[in-house]
């Protein structure tokens, strides 16, 4: 991915780079600068994509309502392929809040959706993040994967354990949104990970990878946090008691009890992102889920 980004900086925030403070990035380029007119912000390149605009849109949504996000700079500006944006650039801070993780990462979130726009004020959130896709309309159990060129469905890559696991979740998720609670569908964090929060103490001070913004029912929106969010912190995912203390935290921080479909309902959607994960990350020989833990978490989920 070559891009000049000086000359981007140039002509759309009115000032070339005087330094570049770090690059990082994953799935897209992330260059943290300070411009010759003193400002130090943060500039995102990756391929275009649909949902890109409605991400913005949020994101600049929650900033102007007081969340701690950065100020979008700039709309997405697709230039070669590729979707360029800017934001303002929120430094320090700490993977890990002072006290009660579960209860500041969970009423976090419950913070996130109510502020946010309903979905069909934002644009298309399309094409969903593979990892939070387990309604994908490919054949086989598993979309395409976000990072990889393999194909997870390929008969070399069977995993029947997982798979079984990753076509069950499925089932039971698509129970789900045939209800009232699953055809309520709201803004979310799809990536809310403890590596993209930084916090003050007890207090938020940015939430970072705002590309991650989805549309869901809010039971699976928080059922994806539940299974992640100690990821940054630790070197692993939620463990199973640490994914019911954040759905309790959740529901109180939001003042509204779930039904146990709701809950179950999220279940499945934590235990999806698990074995996806799980599923890429078994073709580097590594291993996130276990068989054991899969079974307590479809039990969990009614599946």
């Amino acid at each position: 991915m070559t891009f000049d980004i000086d000359q981007w900086c140039k002509r759309h925030l009115g000032s070339p780079i005087e330094d570049v403070l770090f690059t990082s990035g994953h799935l897209s380029r992330v260059f943290g600068v300070r411009l010759t007119d003193g400002r130090e912000v943060i500039v995102k390149v990756r391929p275009d994509s649909p949902r890109l605009a409605a991400c913005t849109t949020v994101e600049r949504a929650l900033w102007r309502a007081g969340f701690p996000a950065p100020e979008p700079l700039t709309d997405p500006i697709v230039e070669d392929g590729l979707a360029v944006s800017a934001e303002a650039y929120i430094p320090g801070g700490s993977l890990t809040p002072g006290t009660d993780h579960a209860r500041r990462f969970a009423g976090l979130l419950a913070r996130f959706v109510a502020l946010a726009p309903r979905p069909e004020m934002v644009g298309t959130l399309e094409p969903d993040l593979p990892w939070t896709a387990w309604n994908h309309r490919l054949p086989g159990v598993w979309p395409a994967a976000d990072d990889r060129d393999d194909d997870l469905n390929a008969p070399e890559h069977v995993t029947p354990w997982l798979d079984d696991t990753g076509a069950r979740v499925r089932r039971r998720l698509s129970r789900f949104v045939r209800t009232p609670a699953g055809r309520r569908v709201v803004i979310g964090h799809g990536d809310w990970e403890a590596q993209n929060i930084r916090w003050d103490g007890d207090e938020p001070l940015v939430v970072h990878d705002w590309d991650s913004v989805m549309a869901a029912p809010e039971a699976v929106v928080v059922g994806l946090a539940a299974s992640v969010w100690p990821c940054g912190m630790v070197r692993r995912a939620a463990t199973v008691p640490e994914s019911a203390a954040f759905l309790d935290e959740y529901q109180r921080a939001a003042c509204r009890a779930w039904s146990a479909d709701e809950i179950e309902a999220s279940w499945a959607a934590g235990l999806w992102v698990y074995a996806f994960n799980t599923k890429k990350a078994g073709l580097d020989g590594q291993s996130w889920l276990a068989p054991d833990e899969a079974e307590r978490r479809l039990a969990l989920a009614g599946a």
